[in-house]
């Protein structure tokens, strides 16, 4: 059986756990600590990307994986396929979440709008090796 490291911003729902375990057959599910969450949720948006931080969790993903273990990415576009591409060198699977958005609009009695999105998982999708 495989492991689901975490490079993600927030937490996983409980459909997101099930289809983990169910489709993906994880056996554990690994989150990164959180001085790397911090690194990796406020990458600088200004200038060239700065490799440090990402060059440390690309360790970690070594330290704390092995092969054929799955590696949830989502984030910032440039630290999102460097890591990908990482995983693709290093035999690791790089995944992504896929969701349905559900949208719904309300005009009230007083001429306000509500706006309501419903995000729902359906599934992991593997990054594709260009």
């Amino acid at each position: 059986m495989h492991n689901l490291l975490l490079l993600f911003s927030h937490k996983l729902t409980q459909d997101q756990v099930k289809d983990a375990k169910d489709n993906l057959k994880v056996e554990e599910i690994i989150h990164l600590p959180e001085d790397l969450q911090k690194k990796l949720s406020n990458i600088e948006p200004c200038g060239e990307l700065d490799i440090l931080p990402i060059t440390e969790i690309t360790s970690w993903i070594r330290q704390n994986g092995k092969e054929g273990d799955f590696v949830l990415i989502q984030g910032e576009f440039g630290a999102t396929v460097y890591i990908v591409n990482y995983c693709f060198k290093n035999g690791f699977i790089p995944i992504y979440a896929t969701t349905m958005r559900i949208y719904e609009e309300k005009v009230n009695s007083d001429g306000t709008v509500e706006r309501k999105h419903i995000f729902k998982h359906v599934n992991f999708r593997r990054y594709v090796k260009p």
